[in-house]
């Protein structure tokens, strides 16, 4: 699994509506994570102004097969105490750009479980 960082200048363009949550971690050091991933990516995609959320680092992965959509999105991001890693894996828009599961929504458990054993390894996030 590949990740390729989005930064803020593309964030709009990469991100969309059908990204959703999959897990929200409690009791992590939310600060180290931060950190670590502003070590290894700089600026996070998009530049929080609230409490609540002070970062959120999206990435694309290229080589992860999320059809009928075109590429596969994940967002790793603080929110209210919380480590929320979201993707839009499942989810497609439909002609109106309304999202709609797709065949892989029941699989979204293991591609989550998958994910946040690359984000341990690769990364060295502490989930």
């Amino acid at each position: 699994m590949q990740l390729e960082f989005v930064p803020v200048e593309e964030f709009y363009f990469a991100l969309t509506l059908a990204v959703r949550t999959l897990e929200e971690i409690e009791n992590l050091d939310l600060e180290q994570i931060r950190s670590r991933l502003a070590d290894k990516f700089g600026q996070s995609s998009t530049v929080a102004a609230a409490k609540q959320n002070t970062f959120n680092y999206v990435f694309r992965i290229p080589d992860y097969d999320n059809s009928p959509a075109p590429q596969l999105v994940i967002s790793i991001a603080d929110w209210q105490d919380k480590l929320r890693i979201s993707s839009d894996y499942g989810w497609t828009l439909d002609a109106e750009r309304k999202p709609v599961r797709t065949e892989r929504f029941l699989q979204r458990s293991e591609f989550s479980q998958t994910l946040q054993a690359h984000l341990k390894d690769s990364l060295g996030l502490p989930l």
